[in-house]
């Protein structure tokens, strides 16, 4: 095992880890990494194992420092591509645009890769996820798609998409004009201009994401080391369904019914999805927890500035000390 101080180089794979795949319902195959978790600090085992899922267009390379930092903790990791993503393929019609045609097919994913790892690595079994990833998972714990053979004992959300950023209108009527979006032209076409020149990140993207130029550069670094994982806007379809998914999570009753632990971590000055929603989850969680940063962090608060991204992670590491306690 490495040396728990010794610096971590988010531009290549940890020798710990290993890449491969794992094969859903249908015979698609998606991208995994794990790490095999070694017993610290005088325990026996390792502590337990964490499921991290990226957000939307991410690949787990953006979060290889977080993932090296939980396995050194004594955590067994894993972290997957979501079908469509990445290197797993795309749902569009061309090999950029994020596409898919409802949130529902990434749930039942989600749950056919949930109960196949629970069999293979030690519990406590923790889930966890970014953004879109943030989404789907509280997604498939309100639908109930986690809780058969063995649940997750506690989740942790890294500025879940529980709603949208978006213009001061009723969040039905931005839903509608998506709908109608997807009625007046292909639904698979993008719902956003990108860069000018595909595969190239625009220039203004990082005053969305953080406030580290380095670890925003580590995304570039990878694109052009494994082009596989260029992706770009999300198609009309994706909009539209992102928002049906949203009132799913919104209806009454909905996030009540999760009895799991879970702690939401946010930003208030997040341009990209809703600090609002996030904080309205947390309270409507039976066992929900908040964890709030200011102006200091921008969405991708997990590759934010060293000061910022170690309150996350000691945010987390209180949390997981509280659930999955050391033996």
């Amino acid at each position: 095992m490495a040396n728990a101080d010794a610096p971590i180089d988010r531009r290549s794979i940890s020798p710990a880890a290993t890449e491969g795949t794992w094969v859903l319902a249908d015979g698609h195959a998606v991208r995994r990494i794990d790490w095999p978790g070694e017993p610290v600090d005088g325990q026996d085992a390792p502590r337990g194992s964490i499921l991290f899922m990226p957000g939307r267009g991410d690949c787990y390379e953006k979060y290889l420092e977080s993932l090296e930092e939980w396995y050194r903790d004594g955590w067994r990791v894993t972290a997957s591509d979501w079908r469509g993503q990445a290197g797993s393929g795309r749902l569009g019609k061309d090999p950029f645009t994020g596409h898919i045609e409802d949130f529902s097919i990434w749930t039942d994913d989600l749950a056919h890769l949930w109960q196949q790892w629970v069999q293979e690595v030690p519990g406590p079994h923790i889930i966890a996820g970014h953004s879109m990833g943030g989404h789907l998972i509280m997604r498939a714990l309100v639908d109930g798609k986690l809780q058969g053979g063995t649940p997750p004992v506690a989740c942790f959300l890294s500025a879940p998409m529980l709603g949208m950023k978006g213009p001061p209108v009723p969040f039905f009527v931005q839903h509608s004009v998506a709908k109608l979006m997807t009625l007046i032209g292909d639904p698979t076409r993008q719902a956003w201009k990108w860069s000018e020149k595909p595969g190239e990140l625009p220039a203004d993207r990082i005053n969305l994401l953080t406030h580290d130029p380095d670890r925003y550069a580590d995304e570039q670094y990878w694109r052009d080391t494994r082009p596989e994982l260029v992706m770009g806007p999300a198609s009309w379809r994706w909009v539209e369904r992102a928002y049906a998914s949203c009132r799913v999570l919104n209806a009454s009753g909905a996030m009540e019914r999760v009895r799991v632990p879970v702690l939401l971590a946010s930003t208030a000055h997040d341009k990209l999805v809703s600090h609002d929603a996030i904080a309205r989850a947390a309270d409507r969680l039976p066992n929900g927890r908040l964890f709030v940063l200011g102006e200091e962090a921008h969405h991708e608060i997990l590759r934010e500035r060293d000061e910022v991204r170690r309150r996350v992670m000691d945010a987390i590491g209180a949390f997981l000390d509280e659930v999955a306690p050391p033996q």
